[in-house]
């Protein structure tokens, strides 16, 4: 191989690295912000700490798509009462970004162990 194209090939292997680290770190950020916002936001109190379910179903590990789980969020279930159902969350109490990340969150989750 001649040197400029091993130098070449070397160069595109660092920066592939230094890519597969940054999202990796924003990736774990992602997930630290999920967990903060799920539990600020009272969602433990209903779908369990760590999103296996309790009064409401269970949400971990295989949560919806995003664009799902964001319109499931934000219009809640119809109807809602204390006693069935979930509330919406506006944009206002959760942002898009912080679902988002709520989402990450949950899709990094364990399943729960067999019964």
């Amino acid at each position: 191989m001649n040197p400029p194209l091993a130098a070449c090939a070397v160069l595109l292997l660092c920066c592939a690295a230094v890519a597969t680290a940054q999202s990796a770190r924003a990736d774990r950020a992602a997930i630290a912000n999920g967990e903060s916002v799920y539990l600020r936001v009272g969602c433990q109190s209903c779908h369990g700490t760590v999103g296996h379910g309790g009064a409401a179903r269970r949400l971990a590990p295989n949560t919806l798509p995003l664009p799902a789980f964001t319109t499931w969020v934000r219009n809640g279930t119809p109807g809602w009462s204390f006693l069935a159902g979930m509330p919406a969350f506006p944009p206002s109490v959760i942002s898009d970004a912080d679902l988002a990340d709520i989402r990450a969150y949950l899709a990094s989750l364990p399943a729960p162990p067999a019964l």
